[in-house]
């Protein structure tokens, strides 16, 4: 499960573009909590505490505590704005759990146990569809990734979603097919190989048939 991060945070007096460049230029970033039937909440963050919490690479996946004058708020974040030059925060959006509840998360796909996979130790390719997946978690129980065991798996295999065992309190938010997640494709010079013994075959089995013809024809003449 990810860990649980926090974030301090102070309520944001005025709203408008020019109060939120003021609060840039102290290096503060504007912010808001929603969500759980309550009023939006205009708070701002110290932008360093944030660029922090964004390298973990997990932010996005994580609950947050947000502390506004030591009233604790649990949240997701649920949008991080930034600017296209200097690709600094500009806005962040928190969306407020309430207690008991499933939000919908993103969570990166790690393939185990490569080496225990024939097709890729004759040199296949592991063709990734999906480097992420679309789950409905428990917010207490959301999990850092998801395995997917690669075992066994020949040129030409695929794994699905229904191969893979989900973590307690995750479910997958597509119900309406059996997606396929990744699969072992041949390595081109195999695809190659293959096409050029078709088409040997092809040609043999052609000269072949002209050659029965061309006897059947003399046959008939004698």
């Amino acid at each position: 499960m990810s860990d649980q991060l926090t974030i301090s945070a102070e309520p944001r007096e005025r709203a408008g573009k020019g109060a939120s460049r003021a609060l840039r230029r102290e290096g503060r970033v504007p912010a808001v909590i929603y969500g759980d039937k309550k009023d939006a909440e205009p708070i701002h963050v110290e932008e360093k505490a944030l660029n922090k919490l964004l390298a973990t690479g997990v932010f996005m996946n994580s609950l947050v505590m947000v502390d506004v004058g030591g009233k604790a708020t649990r949240a997701l974040p649920k949008d991080v704005a930034f600017d296209p030059v200097s690709d600094r925060p500009l806005h962040v959006d928190f969306f407020r759990l309430a207690k008991g509840a499933k939000v919908q998360v993103n969570i990166p796909v790690v393939f185990v146990n490569e080496e225990e996979s024939p097709g890729l130790k004759r040199g296949g390719v592991l063709n990734v569809v999906r480097f992420e997946l679309d789950l409905m978690c428990d917010a207490d129980l959301i999990p850092d990734q998801i395995e997917v065991d690669v075992t066994g798996l020949e040129i030409g295999d695929s794994v699905h979603f229904s191969d893979i065992t989900l973590p307690e309190g995750s479910e997958s938010s597509i119900t309406d097919r059996d997606f396929t997640i990744a699969g072992v494709t041949a390595p081109s010079a195999l695809k190659s190989s293959d096409d050029e013994a078709e088409e040997g075959e092809a040609e043999e089995g052609a000269e072949g048939e002209e050659g029965a013809e061309g006897g059947e024809e003399g046959s008939s003449e004698g």
